[in-house]
């Protein structure tokens, strides 16, 4: 599964992670705080909270809002 990570300023260009880069930051660092673009689907972060679940992780989904548009938004996962 490939997701998009937000972006931190207005004019740089997407990027995207795999899910197995994922799992190598968390083995490596331990928990980790991934920020995700509004474009990705909400059922593939949900799979991916289910993906660390099976895998004993305590794993946290929410959005964060940083405006007041409706589209002003982004998906935080926690993974712990």
């Amino acid at each position: 599964m490939e997701l998009e990570l937000a972006k931190t300023t207005l004019t740089e260009k997407s990027k995207t992670i795999q899910l197995n880069k994922i799992e190598e930051a968390i083995e490596k660092e331990g928990g980790q705080i991934f920020y995700f673009s509004k474009e990705n689907p909400h059922k593939n972060l949900v799979k991916l909270v289910e993906y660390f679940e099976e895998k004993n992780f305590s794993v946290y989904l929410r959005e964060v809002r940083y405006g007041l548009g409706e589209g002003d938004f982004m998906y935080e996962v926690h993974i712990l």
